[in-house]
C-alpha cells in the first residue's frame, strides 16, 4: 500500500512549481463558451442545469438577495467541475484543502452578515434573540447564537473539505488493496475492483451534492439577511 494515503491532496509538480494554481483554473475553461448561433447538445443541458439551479435556490430570494445569483451560479459551476475534475487520475483536487474551502466560506458568509446589518440591522440582530426566551437566559442564549453564527463558515469549509477528503481517502485504500490482492486472490481482488467502481460513482454523486449543498447553505443565509 502507499507509504502515505494523503499524498494524493499534496500539490504537484511541474519543474519544481506547484501546479496547485493551474488545477484551481482549470474548471474555468469548461465553464466558458464561445458564442454561437445555433446551441449544441452540452450547451443546452449547460442551459437547462443553471435554470433549473436557479429556480430551485435564487428564486426563493428577495429582489436585492437575486443580485448575487450569478456570483453564487459561478461558484457552484466552480465546485462542482473541481470536485468532478479531483476523481481523475493524476490531478490535484483542489477543494479537499481546507484553506481553499475557506477562502470560499468566510468572504461569502461575511457578505452575507454585512449584508444583513446593512439593509435590515433590526431584523438581522432580531435572530440573535429566539421569540419567547426566557427572561433569565436571554444572555445565555445570545452567546450561544453569537457562537452559532461565528461557526457558519467553518461548518461550511470543514463540511466540504471532510466529504471529499473522505471518500478520495476511501477510494486510495481500495484501490491500493486491489492491486495488492490482483495476482494471489483474483476472485477477492474482482469483487474489490466492482466496489471501487461503484463507489467511484458514488463519488461522483457526492461531488455534486457537497457543490448543491455548499451554494444551498450561504443561499439560506442570504435569504436571512436580505
Amino acid at each position: 500500500m502507499n507509504l502515505n494515503m494523503f499524498e494524493q491532496f499534496a500539490s504537484p509538480e511541474l519543474m519544481l512549481l506547484p501546479i496547485s494554481l493551474m488545477s484551481m483554473l482549470a474548471p474555468l475553461f469548461f465553464i466558458y463558451m464561445k458564442p454561437t448561433l445555433l446551441t449544441n447538445r452540452t450547451s443546452s443541458l449547460f442551459n437547462w442545469f443553471l435554470k433549473t439551479a436557479l429556480m430551485n435556490m435564487i428564486n426563493q430570494l428577495s429582489p436585492a438577495g437575486q443580485k448575487w445569483s450569478r456570483f453564487l451560479m459561478g461558484l457552484l459551476m466552480f465546485i462542482l467541475f473541481s470536485n468532478l475534475l479531483g476523481l481523475l487520475p493524476y490531478t490535484f483536487t483542489t477543494t479537499a484543502q481546507l484553506s481553499m474551502n475557506m477562502a470560499f466560506a468566510i468572504p461569502m458568509w461575511m457578505g452575507t452578515v454585512i449584508t444583513g446589518l446593512t439593509m435590515k440591522p433590526t431584523s438581522s440582530l432580531a435572530h440573535m434573540l429566539p421569540e419567547g426566551s426566557p427572561t433569565p437566559l436571554i444572555p445565555f442564549m445570545i452567546l450561544i447564537e453569537t457562537v452559532s453564527l461565528l461557526m457558519r463558515p467553518i461548518a461550511l469549509g470543514v463540511r466540504l473539505t471532510a466529504n471529499i477528503t473522505a471518500g478520495h481517502l476511501l477510494m486510495t485504500m481500495i484501490s491500493s488493496a486491489t492491486l495488492i490482492f490482483i495476482n494471489t486472490y483474483i476472485t477477492l481482488s474482482t469483487l474489490m475492483g466492482i466496489l471501487l467502481l461503484l463507489l467511484t460513482l458514488l463519488e461522483m454523486a457526492v461531488a455534486c451534492i457537497q457543490a448543491y449543498v455548499f451554494i444551498l447553505l450561504i443561499t439560506l443565509y442570504l435569504q436571512e439577511n436580505t
